[in-house]
This record gives structure tokens, sequence and C-alpha cells, in this order.
């Protein structure tokens, strides 16, 4: 399993997770593994960080298997060692059930791509379907460069810290986008 330390350059979305870690830590390269490759194999030696990236925790939530997945979570943390997870906060919206946000867009010119997303919500606002299609610029146009589908359950902040705690983490802090530097709330959790 690839394990990997965070770096000091800027990063993506899911490496902004390693940065909070590495800032909480006081370390400057935390041993940071991914919360999905713990599913397909545990790391042999004790971590310093598991990252959980944007719609992981309501995608497990939905398939039934995030206590599972948060408990061996916890299992391959070191004393002291933290779990940071981005959760999207949608249980306002639900009411609303808008069917998409904005299209994020990276790069310029010919490397400019565009992902959009689209959500189909469950009648009572509790889950949704969500569609994530990926556009690069093309010779004559935009093509579809990959797409994937998915269902995530709504998670309250209240539900995601029961979660954790259930899963046997110590203090957890909720870290606003505006705190993290992340685009999404940003929960940190602590193995006592």
């Amino acid at each position: 399993m690839a394990v990997t330390a965070a770096q000091d350059q800027e990063l993506a979305p899911d490496d902004q997770l390693a940065q909070v870690a590495a800032a909480v830590l006081g370390t400057p390269h935390p041993v940071v593994v991914d919360l999905l490759d713990i599913a397909r194999a545990r790391p042999d030696r004790p971590v310093d960080v598991v990252r959980a990236s944007d719609d992981l925790l309501p995608r497990l939530a939905h398939e039934n298997a995030l206590p599972q997945a948060l408990r061996a979570a916890r299992e391959v943390l070191r004393p002291g060692g933290l779990l940071v997870a981005a959760v999207p906060e949608l249980d306002r919206l639900s009411r609303l059930r808008p069917t998409a946000p904005p299209p994020r867009v990276l790069g310029r010119g010919d490397e400019r791509q565009v992902t959009v997303q689209l959500w189909d919500w469950a009648p009572d606002g509790g889950s949704y379907a969500l569609d994530v299609v990926r556009l690069v610029r093309g010779p004559a146009s935009w093509e579809v460069a990959g797409s994937v589908s998915t269902q995530h359950r709504v998670l309250t902040s209240e539900q995601v810290a029961e979660e954790l705690a259930e899963a046997g983490f110590g203090p957890v802090q909720r870290l606003s986008p505006a705190e993290s530097g992340h685009p999404l709330p940003v929960w940190v959790a602590l193995v006592p």
C-alpha cells in the first residue's frame, strides 16, 4: 500500500487534508494513508493520519459501511494519530433539493478541466444519487474524460460526531473551510 507524506506546496483538496493534519500534529511530513486504501490492505505499521476525501463518509454511510470503516481507521492509527475527513453538510440543502452545485474549473486554456456534479434526491431528502462528470478540452470541443455514479446519505454534523465517538476516537473537532483551507468542513478526530 502506498503511504505518502504531505508536501509543502500547493495541494489538491485531498492533500489539503494531509496539510491540515500536519498542522494539527505539528509534524511537517506525517505518514498519511487514505481510508479507502485501508479496506484494500492494512498498512504494516501504525500511521499518523488516515484521510477521507470529500464524499467518502456519506457514501460509506449509504452503504451501511461507515462504522466498520471508522473502526478500521482507528485500528491502524498510532496513539495520538488523526482521522481527517472532509464531509459535505447538505442537511439544510436537502429541503431545497438542488440539482447541482456550481461546476469546478481547474487549469487554463487547453489544459482546462471542468467537473460537474448532478444530484438526484430521494423523496425524503435523506440521501441522493451523485453523478460526477469530468470534461476536458478536445481538439474541437469538450469531451467527457470520465464519470462516476454513487449514492450518498446526508449526514448532519451531530451524526458525524456520534459516528466518530462510537468508533473510539477521542476529541473531535469540526473545522470550517476558512479554518482549514479546504472547500468543505473538515473533521479532525484524535486517537487517545
